[in-house]
């Protein structure tokens, strides 16, 4: 797409939002946009489905409500960018920078999130169901509320993440970095925790029943009513009791 075009569909688009006559809402599906700068760009319920968005500069960003749903966002910079409500399901967003975005009430589910930079990201409430969060940098995020389940959080970097009352069924997050976690309420029914860090964990009132722990260090964790079931295997320091 010609910088000339993007910038009348950005203009339409802003007449659009404020209910203007000639507004039109922005349709850039499908539309190649890699490489582009849209800082601080107003693209609040814009259709950018499908769009080749790859290494694209959206910090600081307004899209919420936006549908970006199967959009290829690798590589991007995202930081700060506002994506609450926003559908990216079954987009890409490998090795993106969203370090300090607020993607509350957003639909991640089955994205690709591989590598990523999440620090300080809220995704409190959001859908990352099957989401690929290999390796990624969750560090000091808040995931109150999100629905993870069947995700894959292994290597993760979860210190002091807030996954209280999170629901975790299936999720895979063996290896992962989950020390000062809040799990407080949480649901890791038949989660794979084999090898995780939970040293310093609040885990008080959440599910665990079925979940793998094999090899898991617990030091200094609350577990204080836990709903342990049957733990799986053996943690780091000693028996898991059931």
């Amino acid at each position: 797409m010609t910088q000339d075009k993007l910038t009348e569909v950005l203009r339409l688009h802003k007449l659009f939002l404020v209910g203007g006559a000639n507004g039109k809402r922005a349709d850039l599906s499908n539309a190649d946009l890699s490489n582009a700068n849209l800082s601080n760009a107003n693209l609040r319920y814009a259709d950018l489905s499908d769009a080749n968005l790859r290494y694209v500069d959206l910090s600081n960003a307004n899209l919420s409500f936006a549908d970006l749903s199967n959009a290829n966002l690798s590589n991007a910079n995202l930081r700060y960018v506002d994506l609450s409500n926003a559908d990216l399901s079954d987009a890409n967003l490998s090795n993106a920078n969203l370090s300090f975005a607020n993607l509350r009430d957003a639909d991640l589910s089955n994205a690709d999130l591989s590598n990523a930079d999440l620090r300080y990201v809220d995704l409190s409430f959001a859908n990352l169901s099957n989401a690929d969060l290999r390796y990624v940098d969750l560090s000091n995020a808040n995931l109150s509320f999100a629905d993870l389940s069947d995700a894959n959080l292994s290597f993760a970097n979860l210190r002091y993440v807030d996954l209280s009352d999170a629901n975790l069924r299936n999720a895979n997050l063996s290896f992962a970095n989950l020390r000062y976690v809040d799990l407080s309420d949480a649901d890791l029914r038949n989660a794979d925790l084999r090898y995780a860090d939970l040293s310093d964990a609040n885990l008080s009132d959440a599910n665990l029943r079925n979940a793998d722990l094999r090899f898991a260090n617990l030091s200094n964790a609350n577990l204080s009513n836990t709903k342990s079931g049957s733990l799986r295997g053996r943690t780091g320091n000693g028996d898991c009791e059931a």
